[in-house]
């Protein structure tokens, strides 16, 4: 079935105010980025957003953009939509759609088990849910639609950003893996790679709009070119951002081992707003389970690569994913892990206890491991991965950062008086405002000392001389999207001279690992 992108007005009598919409996101990155697509393609639609602090149900239009990798995935999902039972009944405008790759895989599974459940939608059609919604609302019945392969690309549709400041670029869509633990090949398709013109336009085009970093995505970012035969596309796409006038942060997510090549560790070195950080997933220091992973390099290869990317760039900060409790996996391949977690000196590490996901051929395996012992197995990877992160942290007690503002409220914000950001090494970073000096705005930049050190984060607790702020282009742009909220038109240089903003926070919705 084809899909067209509806950008016409929802139906409407003259007394009734526009529909109202909320966008739940699970998983990982690739999800948030197709979450904005959602979110513009219901503006465009003239849908309204509620507030970020509004609960479920208290939306007309409600989107769950799911997640089919995590264990038990369907359960959240379905204990998400059962809490809207009520608030369906209460409300006759409300309509619920399930979309992403939970949506791909169990498709009308979804409408069987929740009667709440309008549109059902995939991860190869988002830009047909405003049409799903009318269609649904029309003929008083649910819609599902699920296409097999990518109807249009995802960059090329409205875009509602969760961040002034930063911003999510797809390089490509899909994966030519076929890791065994995996499922999102089967619903997220082959590779598809965009033209380098095309990205390079959309890198502007943000920029334009008062971005100063963007993450390049995509499922195996140094594999891109391969579609259109261009050995090399990405070491080349990053040393063309590179030229980007006002693009003050480039980062990138994820890369594959088997496939990441010396000429990406020369231009992140020689490019200088490629960020000092790299994610490089390992999944498991076992040869042997590496193996049975389908993963097509060796600890060997892994550790060289490290030692190479230091080489460069010797401040890098190296993070990764490591499973635990594979099938099969023997206390000797575990130990295995422990050793090249040692040796690899991460910063942090996004670790997961192994689960079945249907589909998969790790699924039906021998061997699966006791949930016991993959627990036991976990908490001494968690125990052996924090106390380095500590130590790496601790060390740079004492250096200077510079910091860009992400949000200026935390959990413990109103204790400490502090403001959170990122250092170029994307390590997160509590700042304290010194007493009379001036406050950033999400986007801003701040010179500070570190000056304490936890696994999780860095502190800068500066004096006065000791603090340095840069106001932004994306600080000013944050200024005038709070005033355009309320309906005060900023002129274009005002935010450039405005001393503080509220306290607001923003950033990229959580993902699982994250601080």
């Amino acid at each position: 079935m084809s899909s067209t992108v509806s950008t016409a007005a929802p139906v409407t009598t003259e007394a009734e105010a526009p529909r109202t919409y909320q966008v739940r996101t699970f998983g990982c990155q690739m999800n948030v980025h197709d979450s904005e697509r959602i979110s513009g393609l219901l503006d465009a639609a003239g849908y309204v957003p509620v507030p970020e602090t509004a609960g479920e149900g208290d939306a007309d239009i409600v989107v769950f953009n799911t997640c089919a990798v995590r264990e038990n995935a369907d359960n959240k999902l379905y204990g998400h939509l059962g809490q809207l039972v009520g608030a369906k009944r209460s409300n006759p405008r409300m309509q619920v759609a399930v979309g992403g790759c939970l949506a791909q895989k169990d498709r009308d599974t979804i409408l069987a088990k929740s009667p709440v459940v309008d549109v059902v939608f995939g991860t190869h059609n988002i830009g047909s849910l405003p049409t799903l919604l009318d269609r649904a609302r029309h003929n008083q019945q649910a819609e599902l639609e699920i296409l097999e392969s990518l109807d249009v690309f995802p960059s090329t549709l409205p875009t509602r950003r969760e961040s002034v400041h930063s911003g999510w670029v797809s390089i490509s869509v899909g994966c030519n893996n076929t890791c065994t633990f995996c499922i999102v090949p089967s619903l997220r398709g082959k590779e598809r790679d965009r033209r380098p013109g095309d990205i390079l336009a959309e890198v502007r085009a943000l920029v334009d709009d008062g971005a100063v970093e963007v993450t390049l995505l995509g499922q195996n970012v140094n594999s891109y070119g391969v579609e259109f035969g261009e050995r090399g596309a990405f070491a080349d796409l990053l040393r063309a951002c590179g030229t980007v006038d006002g693009l003050e942060r480039v980062r990138f997510t994820s890369p594959h081992p088997a496939a990441f090549t010396d000429d990406v560790i020369d231009a992140m070195a020689e490019t200088p707003n490629v960020m000092p950080q790299l994610h490089m997933p390992l999944q498991s220091g076992s040869d042997a389970v590496l193996k049975a992973m389908r993963r097509s390099y060796r600890s060997t290869r892994f550790l060289g690569i490290l030692d190479k990317v230091r080489d460069r760039l010797p401040h890098a900060a190296i993070t990764t994913d490591i499973i635990v409790g594979f099938p099969g996996e023997t206390e000797e391949d575990f130990q295995a892990t422990l050793d090249v977690v040692e040796a690899s000196r991460f910063s942090s590490a996004f670790t997961f206890q192994y689960s079945i996901r249907p589909g998969t051929p790790a699924a039906t395996m021998d061997h699966q491991v006791p949930k016991a012992v993959v627990q036991e197995r976990y908490e001494r990877l968690i125990a052996l991965q924090e106390r380095i992160s500590g130590e790496e942290n601790r060390a740079l007690v004492g250096s200077t950062a510079e910091v860009m503002i992400t949000a200026a409220t935390g959990a413990k914000a109103d204790a400490t008086g502090r403001v959170s950001g990122r250092a170029r090494d994307n390590r997160l970073v509590h700042v304290a405002v010194p007493a009379g000096a001036g406050v950033p705005r999400p986007g801003d930049m701040v010179t500070v000392p570190i000056t304490a050190a936890a696994p999780y984060h860095l502190i800068a607790d500066p004096v006065a001389d000791q603090y340095a702020l840069r106001r932004t282009r994306a600080g000013a742009a944050w200024d005038r999207a709070q005033a355009e909220s309320c309906g005060v038109p900023v002129p274009a240089s005002a935010g450039a001279a405005n001393g503080r903003a509220g306290a607001v926070a923003l950033g990229m919705p959580g993902l699982p690992g994250r601080a």
